[in-house]
């Protein structure tokens, strides 16, 4: 049928599989065009665009590292700091136990010498209450001894002299018989 469809025109049948040769050059100078315009223009846009996303990636990339290690030199300063703060600390707390220690001492020492004082002034309080009662018991057994004497014997012993010798032998005596 395509021949006589073909002969009713007059022109000879064309193959539709095979291009017309016209059909051809069109094509062919349509795809240079194409691909002038592809090389000179799109093509240069797009490396620029690859380029621009590749340096922004290994800016970041570079920027990561550097606040990376940036980071890792704070914490080493934050660790030398915190070992620098720890040992700063022992030392404190022991230059305060020392100090407490040393304060302690002195504080011992001070009540260990008021303690000490206390008691001497309370030994030389005693010994002077003391001194006192031997003193008033002395004339008062002298006295006693002498009216004690003075009824056994029979004779006034009013002279003070007298009477202050014979108390004071009767004393001395009594001191050396108690110290035996």
């Amino acid at each position: 049928m395509y021949h006589l469809l073909a002969a009713e025109g007059g022109e000879t049948a064309h193959n539709p599989i095979v291009p017309l040769w016209q059909e051809l050059v069109v094509g062919t100078v349509a795809f240079a065009v194409l691909c002038f315009v592809l090389m000179k223009f799109v093509f240069p846009r797009m490396e620029q665009t690859f380029q621009a996303r590749v340096d922004a990636i290994e800016g970041g990339i570079k920027r990561a590292e550097a606040a990376q290690a940036e980071a890792n030199q704070l914490l080493e300063q934050y660790r030398a700091q915190l070992a620098e703060a720890r040992t700063d600390a022992a030392k404190i707390r022991d230059d305060a136990r020392a100090d407490a220690e040393g304060i302690r001492q002195d504080i011992l020492a001070k009540a260990r010498e008021e303690s000490d004082r206390i008691i001497a002034a309370g030994k030389e309080q005693l010994a002077a209450e003391r001194a006192t009662i031997v003193r008033e018991l002395r004339t008062e057994v002298g006295t006693i001894a002498v009216d004690l004497a003075s009824k056994i014997v029979g004779e006034s012993l009013a002279d003070e002299a007298r009477r202050k010798g014979t108390v004071d032998r009767f004393l001395s005596g009594l001191e050396s018989a108690g110290a035996r």
